[in-house]
This record gives structure tokens, sequence and C-alpha cells, in this order.
């Protein structure tokens, strides 16, 4: 089973950044699609960033690209979500996930085994 324990959620400003972490233990990391996704008060969970388990391609949703950076560290077994100019909008509590899909980056939150607790992330204006 893989255990996933995010951190480096917090309170910022707007145009400020933070760097989001995610520790993955348990079971082979390395074949695992990861994935970022986010819920703020009365919305569904919404997909903001993926990478794959084979070759690092990595995927954002529209609402974040050219702000945000998914990237991991096989050896340290993480996954680190650069998040730079956040804006309000990004305020909701952020959750890594684990898909066994080596392939596909998926979008779906109903497709990913394994989840983490979840971060909050607040943006002030």
């Amino acid at each position: 089973q893989v255990l996933l324990v995010e951190s480096g959620g917090g309170l910022v400003q707007a145009g400020g950044s933070l760097r989001l972490s995610c520790a993955a233990s348990g079971r082979t990391f390395s074949g695992y699609t990861m994935a970022w996704f986010r819920q703020a008060p009365g919305k569904e969970r919404e997909f903001v960033a993926g990478i794959s388990g084979n070759d690092g391609r990595t995927r954002y949703a529209d609402s974040v690209t050219g702000r945000f950076t998914i990237s991991r560290d096989y050896e340290k077994n993480t996954v680190i979500l650069q998040m730079n100019s956040l804006n309000p909008e990004d305020t909701a509590v952020y959750y890594c996930a684990a898909d066994s899909s080596v392939f596909y980056i998926q979008d779906a939150p109903t497709l990913y085994d394994y989840w983490g607790q979840g971060t909050q992330v607040t943006v002030s204006s």
C-alpha cells in the first residue's frame, strides 16, 4: 500500500509562491503516475497537475499552466508542486494522489488509487 503525506501549505499573499511536497512510502513508487488535485469549499475536487510513472510527462489544468510546475524525485520518493503567481482562486485544500497506471495522466479523481490527507493553501488578496 502507498502512503502519501503532503506538506508545504500555508497562507500567502496574491502574487506569491508556495512549494508543496508529497512524500510517498510503501510499495514501489516509481511506477505510479502522481498528481495533485485541489478542492475549494463547495466545489468538486479538480485536477491540477500530474506526472507520468514511466517517462516523466506532465499535464496541467488550463488554470495553472505557466504558473505551476510538477516534478518528482525518485531517490527521495517525493513529488513537488511549485506554485507561482498565486491568486485567491487558487485557495483550496491540495491533495496528492497516486495512480497505478504507468502511462496515462488521468484527470478524474475516481481513477486514483491512493490519496494523501491534504494540505490547506490560502491566498489572500
